[in-house]
């Protein structure tokens, strides 16, 4: 759990998150949103890939990046345990 909240951590790395949200993406047109190198975007990718809140899939040369909903949901159960119940 400590690797997907220091992949969270990092504003760069919710704002590819957010924008996986709307449609798997290629790393180059990840990197085109962003005003960064591409070694830091691929590095971000990396540290989103370790901690399992994205998947990637192979198609000819390129390497789709797709959000990991799984992970998403496991996050919020965890998370909604923390949830006060009003009395």
């Amino acid at each position: 759990m400590n690797i997907i909240f220091k992949a969270l951590n990092d504003p760069t790395r919710r704002k590819i998150l957010e924008l996986l949200k709307e449609k798997d993406m290629t790393a180059g047109e990840i990197a085109d949103r962003f005003q960064i190198s591409w070694p830091s975007i691929s590095h971000h990718l990396d540290l989103l890939k370790q901690a399992n809140l994205v998947m990637t899939e192979k198609e000819g040369q390129y390497i789709y990046y797709s959000l990991n909903t799984t992970v998403v949901d496991e996050i919020m159960k965890w998370l909604m345990q923390f949830k006060s119940k009003k009395k």
